[in-house]
């Protein structure tokens, strides 16, 4: 295969051309980033010589740009986004731009060089929030975006599923849980606090913590991501989980008593307007029809992500700076 990933320098993305490339080490990767705050080529550089990956540096929205790598390739998958919902809330611009806008020039880059495959990832809060006994969101739970963040993912997943229907382009969509693990911007709450104890300063947590959200470890969401690529059937979404339910201010227990430190080190601020209660994803239509199940235990992976931070000192006290 020939792939064009998107956003392939940020923390998904990367992590999924490590994986592609280990896996598949006959196909070839394209990798365009515009290299915001969030992109980072460190990320991949020990393959950066690797002659099946090349990396261009440029913007989703370039129309030009984008036409003229997806004649390269056969598969798009499609990771860039601007994805932190309290950047979001300071400022929308640019997340409608990314998100909404650099999705459709990609479609259209896809529909006009002969109906090319197109993976889109998504998030699980296009689907709004939970209450703590309402079932996990799936496949056809309705739309509910409450931050300009998920509006804009929604909007792209709309998008998406207009081209396959107007267009018959080979589209699928997967909308994930909250990852986590390597390369992952110290902006993100595990790594955040992981750094912060690191550097020896206090972890803080919104309101009381009693937010609820469903982690996957990033190589587990990969390699769902993967199967679809493989086995999803066109125009289907799949949703892709971990398993993994755990209020906030328990994740932050979690990681506190894995690094060896106590309730001392926690300080409780106000919470983010219009926090969401709780995210949690039903993958039995994955599972069904795909294989997927989670394979990265919560405390595996976590401890795994812990050490992960601790032997890249470099690699997030450079960003944090």
């Amino acid at each position: 295969m020939k792939l064009l990933v998107t956003g392939g320098a940020g923390f998904i993305g990367s992590n999924f051309i490590h994986y592609w490339l280990k896996k598949y080490p006959e196909d070839y990767i394209i990798n365009l980033d515009v290299l915001t705050y969030a992109g980072n080529l460190e990320n991949l550089k020990d393959i950066e010589a690797n002659p099946n990956y090349k990396f261009v540096q440029g913007d989703i929205c370039d129309a030009e740009l984008v036409n003229n790598l997806v004649k390269e390739v056969d598969t798009i998958v499609h990771f860039a986004a601007e994805s932190h919902v309290d950047r979001s809330i300071l400022n929308s611009a640019d997340f409608i731009r990314t998100n909404v806008e650099g999705t459709r020039v990609l479609l259209e880059a896809a529909k006009n060089n002969g109906n090319k495959r197109f993976h889109h990832i998504s998030t699980d809060e296009v689907f709004g929030a939970l209450s703590f006994d309402a079932p996990r969101f799936s496949e056809t739970t309705p739309y509910d975006p409450r931050s300009p963040y998920s509006a804009s993912k929604a909007s792209s997943d709309h998008l998406v599923r207009a081209y396959y229907h107007t267009h018959g382009l080979p589209v699928t969509i997967s909308n994930c849980s909250n990852n986590y693990g390597p390369y992952q911007h110290p902006e993100k709450l595990i790594p955040h606090f992981i750094t912060n104890l690191i550097e020896g300063k206090n972890v803080t947590v919104y309101g009381e913590g009693k937010n609820i959200r469903d982690w996957i470890h990033v190589d587990d969401h990969n390699r769902g991501v993967d199967l679809i690529l493989k086995k999803g059937k066109i125009g289907e979404t799949y949703c892709l989980g971990g398993n993994s339910e755990r209020n906030n201010l328990d994740m932050t227990h979690d990681i506190l008593k894995l690094m060896g430190y106590g309730e001392d080190r926690i300080e409780y601020v106000a919470d983010r307007l219009g926090h969401d209660l709780r995210y949690a994803i039903d993958y039995s239509k994955a599972k069904a029809d795909l294989g997927f199940e989670p394979e990265i235990s919560l405390n595996e992976g976590l401890s795994a992500t812990i050490d992960w931070y601790k032997n890249n000192h470099a690699w997030w006290s450079k960003i944090k700076k």
